[in-house]
């Protein structure tokens, strides 16, 4: 256990101290261009050939309906025989897929099924036409075609076995696009926004100089923490969103120790730094135990044989160990500080603990 655990620090440590070098990023992986985004798409089909896997009678009766209302727009009339239908060979699914950005009419998209009844497997069936709506309930795509599950079910009198997820599925290029995204940008608007994906006020900075820098003063203006204008004066915002999205910009982040007690995770970043403070570690083991003796009176002597309850404690408390963590600017020389104690995860939590308490750690604590 202690080997592990000098394992991982040593690791933790090597990964710190590759990351207190500072790097710039490119505004393309640290913000979204508003009105640049997909939309949801969901519909509800059938799956249709399954391999007496699909939907029972029973458990799932609007899969007898579904199935009910398209024989008869197709014009098959199974009204009279509904009660004897069992759709063993059809599953009753929801389909979702993701519309792309500035998508057009006759593009494929990839499609998801998942299984709403009690279908067993989904293998080797086929998804008859289905219309995905967005969000403002109008039809944007059509999806068709067969799928692809990637497990089975496989069962018998004495027992089953399953492998992967086979109640969920994927159709590739199975969607069709029928209408335009709805389009959040145009080529000559007069402005560009970028959403931060993480919102801070100096990184908000950083962005709008960086901007500037490139592109000339008053090009770009920070508006909050998370977003920034920057002027189109060309009338191409194509052009305009490529130079943007290639400018470097160095970050800044909130000094935050993320705690997982669960799993015994702990994740700082290297903003995170310690005034002076003391920290003893050691901990105390109390056994305790229970062994009952049998009194028993003497020959011809009067009284009753009893039990007497004998209880032993145990209290032993390990040697514990005094060390000064001195105030840090490096996370490094903190985490080499903190692993001197010879603290194990369960123990270096509590510790971070206690040192916040103590208003000597600089970092916001944070409990998964």
């Amino acid at each position: 256990m202690a080997i592990l655990i000098k394992y991982l620090s040593s690791i933790l440590l090597c990964l710190l101290l590759l990351s207190s070098v500072a790097q710039a990023e490119r505004i393309k992986e640290i913000a979204d261009i508003e009105g640049v985004r997909a939309n949801a798409l969901i519909g509800y089909g059938l799956v249709v050939g399954l391999n007496g896997t699909g939907d029972s009678g029973t458990s799932s009766p609007f899969t007898i309906n579904s199935i009910t209302a398209l024989l008869e727009r197709l014009g098959v009339n199974v009204r009279a025989d509904i009660t004897k239908m069992k759709p063993k060979n059809i599953a009753a699914v929801m389909v979702t897929s993701e519309l792309p950005p500035f998508a057009r009419p006759g593009q494929q998209l990839d499609v998801t099924v998942s299984s709403i009844g009690d279908a067993k497997d989904l293998r080797g069936g086929t998804l008859l036409v289905t219309p995905l709506l967005g969000g403002d309930g109008l039809p944007y795509a059509i999806a068709q075609g067969g799928l692809s599950t990637g497990g089975f079910t496989a069962s018998g009198k004495g027992g089953s076995t399953t492998k992967g997820h086979p109640t969920v599925a994927r159709v590739p290029n199975g969607g069709r696009i029928e209408r335009a995204a709805p389009r959040g940008l145009t080529i000559d608007q007069k402005k560009i926004t970028l959403n931060l994906h993480n919102p801070d006020f100096t990184t908000a900075k950083f962005v709008q100089d960086a901007i500037n820098s490139r592109l000339g003063e008053g090009m770009a203006r920070a508006i909050d923490s998370g977003t920034i204008e920057v002027r189109n004066p060309n009338s191409s915002a194509v052009e305009l969103i490529s130079q943007l999205e290639q400018i470097n910009v160095t970050l800044d982040h909130e000094a935050v120790v993320i705690i997982d007690e669960r799993t015994g995770t702990i994740v700082m970043g290297q903003e995170v730094t310690i005034d002076t403070v003391a920290v003893a570690h050691g901990s105390i083991s109390v056994s305790i135990s229970e062994n009952p003796e049998v009194s028993q009176p003497k020959a011809l002597g009067q009284g009753t044989t009893t039990t007497v309850d004998r209880t032993s404690v145990d209290v032993t408390e390990e040697e514990a160990k005094l060390i000064v963590l001195p105030k840090q600017v490096s996370l490094s020389k903190l985490v080499e500080a903190l692993n001197a104690v010879g603290a194990t995860p369960s123990d270096l939590i509590a510790v971070l603990q206690a040192i916040k308490a103590a208003g000597a750690l600089h970092a916001e604590l944070r409990t998964m």
